[in-house]
Formats: structure tokens, C-alpha cells, sequence
């Protein structure tokens, strides 16, 4: 069979390693290429290089994108987001217990019906690659056909998405609680058909401790020590009626993280959602494991749950992830997640740079997800998921970008003012699967 070849032309970012802190990337950890090119031979990245030197080289019937004028990024990644949440962003405000019961259960209770489920998964990731994100790991609803029809959407996009069912079997209504053992059962079989399978991964989902009998957190630990190459989600430490709920459903425990570590739960492959409310003790348990924590920036500022210390987590040697959460996010694009993690910083004297933000938005997400030898980067070998932003998409996001001198501030403009209008183009696996015009 005839390999595919093509190159894409324009300027070109991406981070090799994380650039640190200050607004000067440490040494070799960025590439940027003015006059750039992307050769990509059958959904891979064959080569990346100034365009004259890639030029002379493809095969005489590559096809050639002109980029000029853009930037090319790789894809952006989301680590922590609830497609079934969707219809209910921008619902009236409540603290996160409240915004559960009012909102997100009646929501979720429809994904027992196959059609809506096909329809919501599919609109969803209309919305994501519109918004420039290439891969997520998602939470599905406690019904079995969400994640079928999450995953079936997904593999006919040839995407790269990890999700999981959200497993209850207590403190929700009747329509989304799992028998206790037979919500696993269910995970079961949705692993054994979709674990793997292309670019698809399984992640175990009980959706946080109140909601979970020690029964079942047990029964998930198991699966997850049978099965190491799994992932796992849940939340941590959101909000501080949450966290006082925990205490007195589990008294045994430490603490809420202990919860999840007396359950086997804590690994290299779990990432625990917000972190808000912790110590340096809990931070530091969490590093040992490999544990991520997924910053929801939108989602903790929209519900009033407070402000994550992205820098106590570094200091702590433990990773974080950035996160659109959905629906108490308010927003699916990146760059809003990024703009609410500098805001969230500035109020903690943390101040996000753009190579920082840019980083963990790539290269950094694709770390705490262990898919870095795949994606977060343009480099050879890695799958060539993409996106191309275009600085003029607004009058004033062009205005700002005209009057930048460094590519500091150029890339800094350029995350506090995007949005989903700065996406001209997103490609995943080779193929294009969104342009803007």
C-alpha cells in the first residue's frame, strides 16, 4: 500500500521538555521554527525542519498545506473533562454538592438512552476539535451506552481518548447508581471492547469517594492491580463540604487521599481531579505514587471551590495536569483553561508564563497522561496531531500580536486572548478534521 505524505508549511512551536518557570524557556526545551514544516507520512511525523529543507526532499506526490501567516502547535490535550456535562455549563450558581444534585444528576439520567448518548458524544467532539483539543480523558455517565457511544465516535475519528463509566452505587439518584459490584462488572466489559483498541484507552471512573460504597472502591482497586496498564479518575479535595462529607463517611481513613490509597487506587496512572485542599503531607503522598492532579482553573473559580497551588504541587514533586473540567468549567477551549490558570496563579503570587502554559496544555498533559512517547510534541516518531492557530482571528487579537517583539510575547498574547475563533485548523492522525472557514 502506498504511504500518504504531507507537508504542512508555517511557523511552527513546540516544547521538548518543560521550560520552567521564568518568562526565558530553559536551554533546549522549546523549538521554533519562523519558516517551518511538518512532514507527516501516514498519521506519524516523519520529519520537522525549516520548510527549504523539507522541501527538497518529500516525495514527488506529497501533498503540500500552506500554513504561512499561522502557527502550528501540537494538538492540545485535556485531562480531566465530563462530555456528558455539557448541555449544563452556565448553569446558575451553586456550590459543587448543590451544582451535583440540581444539575449534573438530572443531566447524566439521560445518557441512559442510546440516541441521546450518540448524539451528545458526537456534539461533543465537534466542540473539542473546534476548540483545537486532540485528546481527553473522559468521563462518561454510570450508563454502560455512553461509553459505547463515546468510544464508537471516537475510533471513527481515529482520535486519541481515554474514558471511562462513572461508577455510584450509593448518594444518587436510582437511575445512576450501579449495583455495587455490578457497575465493575460493566467496567469489565467495556475494557475487554475498547482497551487498546486503536488509539483508545480504559480508564476506571468512580466518580469521588462519597459516591462509592468501600465495597466497590475495592472491587476498582483489584481491576486496577490485575490490569496496570489502566488509567483511573476520580476527585479529590474540591470543596470543603466535600471533604468534611468524606470524614464522616469514612472515618477509618487518614485523611480524603487516604480514602483512595486504603482502596489501592493511588498509582502512577490516577489522576485526581482539582487538589485544591491540600497539604504539603497529602501532596507529597501523591508525588510518591505518581499520582497527577488535574487543575480545573474555569471549573474552581466558576463554583467558588478555591485556589489550586500549582507551585506547592512542584515543590512537592508531584505532577500536574490542566483540565476544562465541564460542566462546572466554563469553557472547552484551552485557551480559557489557560487564562483561568494565570488568574488563579496572579491571586497566589504565581504568575503563569506562556511557555509554562503552553507546555502544560501539550507536552506537559501528554506527561501526566504517560502518552508523551505519542503526542504533546512535534518530533519523529510521534502521531501528528495538530493544531494550527491564526493571530489574526480577531481584530484585537491581531492588534496586540502586531505590537509584540520576542516570541515570549508573542506566545503570552496569544494564550491570554485566544479562543476557539484562534483555531483555523485541527488535525489529528494525519488527517484534518477541522478548518475553521
Amino acid at each position: 500500500m502506498t504511504a500518504t505524505h504531507r507537508l504542512l508549511r508555517g511557523p511552527l512551536f513546540s516544547c521538548l521538555d518543560d521550560p520552567g518557570e521564568e518568562n526565558t524557556p530553559l536551554a533546549d526545551t522549546t523549538l521554533y521554527r519562523e519558516d517551518g514544516a511538518i512532514w507527516i507520512v501516514d498519521g506519524h511525523i516523519h520529519a520537522v525542519d525549516d520548510h527549504a529543507a523539507l522541501a527538497a526532499r518529500v516525495p514527488a506526490d506529497t501533498e503540500h498545506v500552506d500554513y504561512r501567516g499561522k502557527l502550528m502547535m501540537p494538538g492540545f490535550i485535556d485531562s480531566h473533562v465530563h462530555y456528558v456535562q455539557l448541555d449544563i455549563m452556565a448553569s446558575y450558581g451553586r456550590e459543587l454538592l448543590d451544582w451535583l444534585n440540581d444539575y449534573t444528576f438530572p443531566a447524566e439520567c439521560r445518557f441512559a438512552e442510546r440516541a441521546h448518548a450518540e448524539t451528545a458524544a458526537e456534539r461533543f467532539l465537534d466542540e473539542m476539535l473546534r476548540a483545537g483539543t486532540t485528546t481527553a480523558q473522559v468521563f462518561c455517565s454510570s450508563h454502560p451506552v455512553s461509553v459505547d457511544s463515546f468510544f464508537t465516535a471516537a475510533r471513527r475519528r481515529q482520535l486519541r481518548m481515554i474514558a471511562g463509566k462513572v461508577l455510584m452505587d450509593r448518594h444518587a439518584p436510582a437511575e445512576l447508581t450501579d449495583d455495587t459490584l455490578g457497575g465493575v462488572r460493566d467496567s469489565e466489559r467495556l475494557i475487554a471492547d475498547w482497551h487498546g483498541r486503536d488509539r483508545l484507552a480504559y480508564t476506571l471512573t468512580p466518580r469521588f469517594a462519597p459516591t462509592s460504597t468501600s465495597t466497590q472502591l475495592d472491587a476498582v482497586g483489584g481491576v486496577l492491580r490485575n490490569a496496570p496498564d489502566l488509567y483511573l479518575q476520580t476527585h479529590l479535595s474540591e470543596n470543603r463540604g466535600e471533604i468534611a462529607w468524606v470524614s464522616e463517611l469514612f472515618p477509618q481513613s487518614r485523611d480524603y487521599l487516604g480514602v483512595y490509597e486504603d482502596h489501592d487506587l493511588v498509582g502512577p496512572r490516577s489522576t485526581f481531579a482539582h487538589g485544591i485542599h491540600l497539604d504539603d503531607g497529602q501532596r507529597r503522598r501523591l508525588a510518591q505514587q505518581g499520582a497527577n492532579i488535574a487543575f480545573c482553573p474555569t471549573s474552581n473559580l466558576f463554583l467558588g471551590s478555591g485556589l489550586m497551588d500549582r507551585l506547592a504541587c512542584r515543590e512537592a514533586g508531584v505532577a500536574t495536569s490542566l483540565a476544562s473540567d465541564v460542566g462546572g468549567g466554563t469553557s472547552l477551549s484551552g485557551f480559557g483553561t489557560l487564562q483561568g490558570a494565570y488568574q488563579v496563579g496572579a491571586l497566589l503570587g504565581q504568575p503563569l508564563t506562556g511557555w509554562q502554559g503552553f507546555y502544560r496544555l501539550t507536552l506537559g498533559n501528554a506527561r501526566a497522561l504517560h502518552l508523551a512517547d505519542k503526542i504533546g510534541s512535534l518530533q519523529p516518531g510521534y502521531e501528528a496531531d495538530i493544531v494550527v492557530l491564526d493571530p489574526d482571528a480577531t481584530p484585537l487579537l491581531s492588534r496586540r500580536l502586531s505590537q509584540t517583539s520576542t516570541l515570549a510575547e508573542r506566545l503570552f498574547a496569544l494564550m491570554m486572548l485566544g479562543d476557539d475563533r484562534t483555531v483555523a485548523a485541527t488535525w489529528t492522525n494525519g488527517q484534518r478534521v477541522h478548518n475553521r472557514d
